[in-house]
């Protein structure tokens, strides 16, 4: 029965909501004077009408921007000015907010001038290797909710450059060598972005992939190679993420710079994928006007000297049609009411959450850090029979190294190595999160000893007196140079030796931003990959030697014994003087005239691609990762029209674990191709024993051609090999089948 008191609370609760109903109505109700802020219509419709508001001299404001703020000297930085990479002034008079620009690869970079805090992320190459989309999405999540907490309304991270040479020094913002992974990985992390009401973003338009002379590098590489490889992975990311807008990069493709390459801008990107949103050029790559214009850039970043008063007068005097410049300046606003950031703006300079941050980022760092190696069961470490353990080099007593240039993230405390030390562009900056400590935590009865690692002699004289050594070793990479080798820099390969050859019971962890070349491999007992760990990093590694946390993780990318193994032994251009690679600020006007050609020859046949095709044995497969479980297929049954595989999977080991299965297709015989592409994967959460039925959806443009002189994909006929397993070399399952 219904109580009087029940009746009058809930008469009270809908007077309640009708008059929260009303309020809401009159606070929405579209402004006749501002029928743009009307939240009813679509983002196009609200873009047109701002568009036929707008002066002239208004239009051209919003297609270039400040950049660098205070960092460039006799710089103008607004008022407004939230302290990032860059600003696109707004027109206050019809609502339109500037838009906050701020560097966001792997966190927000440049924080600490405005006393914020911003979370470190494990390197995307990390994020990559935990295979986990929805793992992609938390990461953007980060990013976007710590963005709009400290009132930027943009990203400009979302890298999806593939790794076409594992020496690039910026692949640590990039998720590795396969196109499907790579854009199914940022195209989720786009979209966490975006799911915080921030414009998102994806780059380098194309073909990044080096940084050696990258402001100057004229790639070569067919349309068809294009599409199937690095141009796929763009097309699925934007496909997944509808990012806001598309970076275009420094590098030329076919003698015309990205951001005036009007194959790539206006035919691939604008016609054949739709794309709706805006480019914007990367910091100084725009080299033209009318030509730029004509070719589908939208905004130039930073400066004016292009689409400043230059593309004014281009406009009044129609060498740029004034249609061009309103769909320049239509792309951009139909972004912002799409984003939200118009409707939604952010509150500036608030204090982010950094426990939730450092939790997040270790939660992702604990599924993205690759067992490689496990030999004697070394791993996990025993903390009741492991008494003495030695801890030895790459600063595990302070901190994880971090990546640098644009993505470098400013630590807490300043760097771990140097605190109250100001850092500088190029100088390793180490995290405060340190191994050594939680190896301890792990460990408490045990005696837990570091050394340095700068005398190999001492170090080894430690580890021969422990029970266990584990040797952190680390490759500093940034933006604006290469790596020359595949080997660890300074002597750590000769520590690394030296320790292993005194207790048979080494560890080595790299905490590394690309693949490395491991002579000592067969001389030590385990290897992790741990990249570039984040804020959690430390915690994560602890917790993964000691087996409180299972690796699931499996590498994005090839790890190649030797440079000879590669399809380049070398970096194009390494011996290239004119340009450096450096920052865009240091060239000099003559350099912009000269380039070098990186002839990708090999087509798509890079990575696991190339050893497959050639016959040659990986250091590590791309795909592998160990466990400490097993697991076992079986029963392979494939959709005639490849549209999903399906099979048994079951933890055949005594712990519980998540296996990353892999499927992959070969093309008929007559495509020529002498290797299978990834098409489809799933993690699989499994206790021991248990068994699942587990189906694996498969991207149709995985196993699609590109036809150049149809200039579109189309789908061979004939027999397709779908094979199955833990990674590209350990594939126990395979079927055929036959497209009509």
């Amino acid at each position: 029965m219904i109580k009087a008191h029940q009746v009058l609370l809930a008469s009270t609760l809908l007077l309640c909501l009708r008059a929260h109903a009303q309020r809401s109505a009159a606070t929405s109700a579209p402004d006749p004077r501002r029928p743009w802020m009307n939240t009813a219509l679509g983002p196009d419709q609200r873009a047109d009408l701002v568009v036929q508001q707008l002066t002239l001299a208004e239009k051209i404001q919003l297609v270039h921007g400040i950049g660098w703020g205070p960092l460039r000297a006799g710089a103008p930085v607004p008022s407004d000015n939230n302290g990032g990479a860059g600003q696109i002034l707004g027109v206050p008079r019809l609502g339109i907010p500037s838009l906050q620009e701020a560097d966001s690869a792997v966190g927000i970079r440049m924080a600490a001038p405005e006393s914020r805090y911003a979370t470190l992320l494990p390197s995307v190459l990390g994020a990559a290797a935990s295979w986990d989309t929805e793992s992609a999405h938390l990461y953007g999540d980060v990013i976007g909710r710590e963005l709009r907490a400290e009132g930027y309304n943009q990203s400009i991270g979302g890298g999806v450059d593939l790794a076409r040479d594992p020496r690039n020094g910026r692949l640590f913002e990039y998720p590795g060598e396969d196109p499907v992974l790579a854009g199914y990985t940022v195209g989720n992390v786009i979209r966490g972005v975006q799911d915080n009401r921030i414009l998102g973003d994806i780059k380098h338009y194309a073909f990044n992939d080096q940084e050696t002379g990258r402001t100057v590098v004229d790639v070569h590489l067919s349309h068809k190679a294009a599409h199937e490889s690095d141009l796929l992975a763009f097309e699925l990311g934007i496909r997944i993420g509808h990012p806001a807008s598309v970076m275009c990069s420094y590098n030329k493709y076919d003698g015309d710079w990205t951001c005036e390459n009007d194959w790539l801008l206006n035919h691939v990107l604008k016609g054949q994928w739709k794309y709706p949103g805006f480019v914007v050029s990367d910091w100084e790559a725009t080299h033209s006007t009318v030509k730029a214009a004509k070719a589908g850039l939208d905004i130039q970043m930073p400066g004016e000297e292009y689409f400043g008063k230059p593309l004014e007068q281009a406009v009044e005097a129609g060498t740029v049609p004034q249609a061009r410049l309103d769909d320049m300046v239509h792309r951009l606003l139909r972004s912002m009411f799409a984003a939200g950031v118009i409707d939604h703006p952010p509150t500036p300079r608030t204090v982010v959450d950094p426990f939730k941050g450092r939790e997040d980022a270790q939660h992702i760092a604990e599924e993205s850090i690759v067992l490689l190696k496990n030999s004697r069961a070394v791993l996990p470490l025993n903390s009741a029979s492991v008494h003495t353990i030695a801890v030895i080099g790459a600063h595990a007593d302070v901190g994880v190294m971090s990546g640098g240039g644009s993505a470098q993230v400013d630590a807490p405390g300043g760097n771990a190595i140097s605190p109250g030390q100001p850092t500088q562009w190029g100088s390793a900056v180490y995290f405060p999160s340190a191994p050594l400590q939680y190896i301890r935590e792990h460990a408490p009865g045990a005696r837990v000893q570091f050394d340095a690692g700068t005398d190999p002699a001492q170090a080894a004289a430690l580890a021969k007196a422990s029970d266990v050594a584990i040797v952190f070793a680390d490759q500093y990479m940034s933006e604006g140079g290469d790596a020359p080798t595949l080997a660890l820099p300074g002597q750590q390969d000769a520590l690394i030796a030296a320790v292993a050859a005194a207790n048979p019971r080494t560890v080595v962890v790299l905490v590394t931003g690309n693949p490395v070349a491991m002579p000592w491999v067969g001389q030590v007992a385990g290897v992790v990959e741990a990249w570039y760990p984040g804020i959690g990093g430390g915690q994560a590694i602890a917790n993964l030697l000691f087996g409180t946390v299972n690796f699931s993780a499996k590498l994005p990318i090839t790890f190649a014994k030797s440079e000879a193994d590669l399809p380049h032994t070398r970096i194009f251009g390494m011996d290239y003087q004119a340009v450096n690679g450096g920052l865009p600020e240091h060239w000099v006007s003559e350099a912009k005239k000269v380039s070098f050609p990186a002839d990708y020859s090999e087509g798509v046949r890079f990575g696991y691609k190339w050893f497959d095709s050639e016959g040659k044995q990986p250091l590590f497969p791309f795909g592998f990762g160990l466990s400490y479980t097993s697991y076992t297929y079986g029963a392979l049954a494939v959709d005639s029209a490849l549209g999903s595989a399906t099979f048994t999977l079951t933890n055949s080991g005594k712990c519980a674990g998540t296996e990353i299965a892999q499927v992959y297709v070969q093309l008929p015989s007559a495509s020529g191709e002498r290797f299978r592409r990834l098409a489809g994967w799933q993690r699989v959460p499994l206790e021991p024993g248990e068994s699942k039925t587990v189906t694996v959806s498969l991207e149709r443009l995985a196993w699609a051609s590109y036809n150049e002189s149809k200039d579109g994909w189309e789908w061979l006929a004939g027999r397709y090999t779908v094979s199955v397993g833990g990674s590209s070399r350990d594939l126990p399952l395979r079927a055929e089948a036959l497209v009509r």
